[in-house]
């Protein structure tokens, strides 16, 4: 390989994007704000029909507010389930003879669609650059397949852009010639800014005096939730004016959820928001908590950090996947065993007694430097200019 220096390339992203909804959806709408602002020409190819219904688990994949703040709409050209749109939608983005193409990968589902798009563009338009940013490879319900699956989209790719260390091995794993290079997933800054504590409390209907943990996100078993259940009691027993904020639309049946608070009498602990959060209202429930709390029992990376992360709030995290990589233990948060309701209890104990709330945010803010959009976007840019020689 061997590098060439240019400006003003031409991208297309292909992906999530409004009107669905979702972390990736914001990634992908994020990173075509910073490719502008870097001088690049962007635009963002995105689907018709993303899931079939019976494969989502949520309520809906769209956003229900106002398209406010977005950047363009998005080009709505791929349906998952329809081969002949993968064609069409390949044609439709080497028409404008792009320098790079960029998609957002993070389920075996989508790379038969992806595979063909990323070819056929190829055939098309000579000397482009095809690469893949990976939110995930494998993803964590394994099903026969997925590694063939992943192995046919990403063997089309020059190089993949791995979220953490984690996602990078799996990558590697498929045993693909593409460039892989692990880039930490940037931090959101499309929230809002942090709101006064007192102001979100009140809001939410939680005690200015309460010492809050922060649940966020979509709930499914991997991500935990039953373990912060299971370690709730213990933390209550210590820190008597504990409380939960569990923010997130339920992917999993809530009845085992609901059953352990129950169980446990947690009901005047625990805030149970059951639905999508969305993008207006997310500062109130992270500026309405001390610590946000990521029990999961596998993971690659997480974007909750991030998020956690623009509103300078340090995070407890289970250490699987890169969750570790972004939350050094004792300097921007705590990291406990998976799968340990007292490990995490302690964990959420000794965060609240020993007041670390403080020292630990200033460490977020340091840590947080290292995330933002323009380096990512720089190494970015290094892969799309690179040529074969």
């Amino acid at each position: 390989m061997q590098r060439i220096k240019t400006v003003g390339r031409r991208v297309v992203l292909v992906g999530p994007a409004y009107p669905y909804r979702g972390g990736i959806a914001q990634f992908t709408d994020s990173m075509a704000r910073g490719l502008r602002k870097r001088g690049h020409e962007e635009s963002i190819v995105t689907f018709s029909r993303q899931y079939p219904g019976w494969l989502f688990p949520g309520k809906s994949q769209y956003e229900s507010d106002p398209e406010e703040g977005r950047l363009q709409e998005a080009d709505e050209l791929i349906d998952s389930l329809n081969p002949l749109t993968w064609r069409s939608a390949a044609r439709h983005i080497a028409y404008d003879r792009p320098d790079a193409v960029i998609f957002q990968y993070w389920l075996p589902f989508f790379a038969p669609a992806y595979g063909v798009v990323a070819g056929n563009v190829r055939k098309r338009v000579e000397g482009v650059r095809i690469l893949a940013v990976a939110h995930n490879v494998l993803p964590h319900e394994r099903r026969p397949g997925d590694m063939a699956l992943g192995r046919y989209f990403l063997g089309k790719c020059d190089g993949v852009v791995a979220l953490s260390a984690s996602v990078a091995s799996d990558a590697r794993s498929l045993r693909i010639g593409a460039e892989i290079r692990t880039l930490s997933h940037p931090v959101y800054e499309h929230f809002g800014d942090i709101i006064p504590r007192e102001q979100a409390r009140e809001q939410l209907g939680i005690g200015a005096d309460a010492e809050v943990m922060l649940f966020f996100g979509f709930i499914r078993t991997y991500k935990g939730l039953h373990i912060l259940l299971e370690a709730l009691p213990r933390i209550a027993s210590a820190r008597p004016r504990a409380q939960l904020i569990i923010a997130g639309e339920f992917y999993d049946d809530e009845e085992p959820y609901r059953r352990l608070i129950h169980m446990h009498d947690l009901e005047n602990r625990v805030h149970l928001f059951d639905r999508y959060i969305p993008e207006h209202e997310v500062s109130t429930y992270f500026s309405a908590s001390d610590v946000v709390v990521q029990p999961y029992v596998s993971a690659t990376q997480s974007g909750v950090v991030q998020t956690a992360y623009h509103f300078d709030r340090p995070a407890i995290v289970s250490d699987v996947g890169g969750l570790a990589e972004v939350v050094p233990h004792g300097e921007a948060g705590l990291v406990v065993k998976p799968n340990d309701p007292s490990g995490l209890a302690d964990a959420c104990i000794r965060f609240f007694a020993g007041h670390m709330a403080g020292r630990l945010t200033e460490g977020v803010r340091r840590e947080k430097v290292k995330y933002g959009w323009d380096p990512f976007l720089e190494s970015v840019e290094g892969m799309m200019d690179e040529v074969r020689e």
